[in-house]
């Protein structure tokens, strides 16, 4: 029996967990949580391991003398264990481990080395990187990288599991095996007797809320030129208006020159005919326009006016 689509009944944090804060942001609960396939540990209950470890630590440091440079010096720095963004030391991690019965070795200690275990034989890792925790753990007969920084569990087959590991070391990751028998859990009853196909890998959460992003830029912009567009006819108007404006503007032109040649005609016809009376000379029509020539044009002018305005 194979399954297609998302990883069966597999425990992931609550929505909030599954973001971008999760470096440095409660990460080591999602993993212990991821790890053991539950809700089995609260911030609450690793503060409270914390200031365990930071009361024993202090209790340490006083054998040499509360009035001690060093002491005082302990005092004023923050705890190595928590701080304030929800970050917990690998020593918090290890203690709320030992609860369940189980142990933590460094994957690349010496001692482990010799022991020459293929990590498919392994049941569970957890890795590290500065602030950042995840699980990386066996589910029935199948391994599934659990990092809550993923949209969802993300499938490691067999052949592939041990490269993994080697380029989260190259990565600069801490690896820790985790030792002991853990909880028995649903996802992992369900996965011994079928097996998952995934047919897309996870993306980090990141790049899905780039890729959202980008769709709502990209829907922006659609709606943009959807809105142009909408407005062509707007457009359009607007150079009809300056096409008119233009030929209103090419017309006065026009007339401008036409009432030139009118008031040139006319100082011209009346030159003619003070010559004429002078010297008693008849002139032809063909020279000059006739008074009826010069009467048509003006009340043709007139009548651009009219039409202009």
């Amino acid at each position: 029996m194979r399954y297609e689509g998302h990883v069966p009944l597999i425990y992931r944090p609550s929505v909030h967990a599954w973001s971008l804060h999760q470096e440095g942001s409660l990460c080591a609960q999602h993993c212990l949580n991821n790890l053991l396939q539950g809700e089995y540990f609260s911030p609450v209950e690793l503060s409270s391991i914390a200031h365990q470890l930071d009361e024993e630590e202090r209790m340490r440091m006083a054998e040499g003398g509360v009035t001690s440079e060093d002491y005082r010096t302990f005092l004023q720095q923050p705890s190595g264990n928590m701080d304030d963004s929800g970050f917990f030391s690998i020593q918090v991690i290890s203690n709320a481990l030992k609860v369940w019965g189980l142990e933590l070795i460094l994957f690349n200690s010496p001692e482990y080395q010799r022991l020459r275990i293929d990590p498919i034989n392994e049941r569970s890792f957890i890795c590290n990187y500065k602030e950042h925790w995840f699980t990386v753990r066996k589910l029935g007969k199948q391994w599934f990288n659990l990092n809550s920084l993923l949209t969802g569990p993300e499938l490691i087959s067999d052949t592939y599991l041990a490269l993994f590991l080697a380029q989260l070391q190259q990565e600069g990751y801490s690896i820790f095996v985790v030792k002991g028998d853990l909880p028995d859990c649903e996802a992992d009853q369900l996965l011994q007797m079928i097996r998952v196909q995934q047919m897309h890998r996870p993306k980090l959460i990141g790049e899905e809320l780039a890729q959202l992003k980008e769709q709502r830029v990209q829907k922006t912009d659609l709606e943009h030129v959807l809105e142009v567009n909408d407005g062509t006819g707007m457009l359009d108007e607007d150079e009809e208006e300056l096409q008119r404006a233009l030929a209103l503007s090419r017309q006065e032109i026009d007339m401008e020159d036409e009432e030139a040649d009118l008031r040139r005609a006319i100082q011209l016809s009346m030159q003619g005919t003070s010559r004429n009376r002078c010297q008693d000379i008849p002139q032809t029509s063909g020279s000059h326009p006739t008074s009826e020539e010069l009467r048509k044009r003006r009340e043709a002018y007139f009548e651009k006016v009219k039409e202009a305005v």
